[in-house]
């Protein structure tokens, strides 16, 4: 039995009831985190400054980002 092998990027989200997971306000400015597991399986923390104070805008541009980073890793797996 051959072990299953892995050449895609898996993004790890994890969703819950806090409308501001993967948020982190940094003195004043939104930032997103998320954990990227690659092929290799090692992993990759991936900070994202979303340039804004205004949390609202903050969490439309999370939003927006890991939207974004789900399309990469089609294209990724896709390869």
């Amino acid at each position: 039995m051959s072990t299953p092998t892995f050449n895609r990027l898996i993004l790890a989200l994890r969703v819950g009831n806090n409308p501001d997971h993967h948020l982190w306000n940094n003195n004043g400015t939104w930032w997103c985190h998320y954990t990227e597991h690659l092929p290799n399986y090692t992993k990759r923390r991936v900070r994202r400054s979303l340039h804004t104070k205004d949390r609202g805008i903050a969490r439309v541009l999370r939003d927006s980002l890991l939207h974004r980073s789900e399309i990469n890793e089609e294209e990724v797996s896709h390869v």
